[in-house]
């Protein structure tokens, strides 16, 4: 029998080093079933945004960040406090009267820079355009005042993924509302951590607000709006207490009308990669 499954303590992690093994954490690398088109859909994204930024055009990485639990609870992480002096939270992490908040980011690629909706409601296709829109209005219409198009990268789930016909709606009315021609491309099924906004973002907010309990709607916006990076990352964020209802119902019917007036699938996996245009636009 192998020494290191029958010593414990000091002993056994000497045996267990001499036998190449090494204390380790889990690491994320599985990704599921890899699909036939995957590196093809990441040179399609890579092609599309390179024409956008080169013609001036906004591009834009969005997604949902995890929920978090608003209250005085332990939040992960280390942050330096007085020797002996750790920042008290409560035992037990119930959910309370404040809930929880959903932070929806909106990640500009060639500007590296960052919009966070704290959403205190459902993570609905209505809220993630909501918070596209209030980027748009508050960051994006100042810093591309020439724009006509938009390019958007998503995951391939979740409220913004390829799938959900209220997300395509609401995209219909946004650009309704800009006049923004506004494209969509998906990442595959499993390839979620290749969207730029994942490490380029969220990451940079997770490092933020390490072991500081998420006390408030007011110290978690305060806490996302304050990350920056050496690369210059800068990040505007806000409150969305908007509700917004689970399962609304888009109907064949709408979603007919939808591909008729305001959606363009692209040649290649039409399913991913699609363009909606304002209404008074073939």
């Amino acid at each position: 029998m192998p020494v290191w499954t029958i010593q414990t303590g000091a002993f056994c992690a000497l045996a267990g080093r001499r036998e190449n093994f090494s204390l380790q954490g889990n690491a994320k690398t599985i990704e599921g079933g890899r699909h036939p088109d995957r590196d093809a859909q990441f040179a399609h994204i890579n092609a599309a945004a390179e024409e956008h930024i080169a013609a001036g055009q906004p591009v834009i990485s969005v997604d949902g960040k995890k929920k978090e639990l608003v209250g005085n609870f332990r939040n992960g992480g280390r942050e330096y406090q007085p020797a002996g002096e750790p920042v008290a939270t409560n035992v037990y992490d119930f959910k309370g009267e404040l809930g929880k908040v959903t932070p929806y980011g909106v990640y500009d690629m060639a500007a590296n820079t960052g919009w966070v909706s704290v959403g205190s409601d459902h993570d609905t296709g209505a809220f993630a355009v909501e918070s596209i829109r209030r980027w748009w209005d508050k960051v994006g219409a100042l810093a591309y005042p020439q724009a006509d198009r938009l390019l958007i990268t998503a995951d391939g789930g979740g409220s913004n993924g390829y799938r959900p016909r209220l997300w395509k709606r609401e995209l219909a009315e946004l650009a309704t509302q800009t006049g923004l021609s506004i494209t969509v491309c998906h990442f595959p099924p499993g390839t979620s951590k290749w969207n730029k906004i994942e490490h380029r973002l969220f990451a940079q907010i997770s490092m933020n607000w390490r072991g500081q309990p998420l006390t408030s709607h007011e110290v978690i916006v305060d806490l996302i709006a304050g990350t920056t990076t050496r690369t210059g990352l800068t990040v505007t964020a806000g409150l969305d207490d908007t509700i917004y209802p689970k399962g609304i119902k888009i109907t064949d019917r709408e979603m007919a009308d939808l591909e008729t007036q305001h959606l363009t699938r692209h040649d290649f996996h039409g399913d991913w990669n699609y363009t909606v245009s304002p209404a008074d636009q073939p």
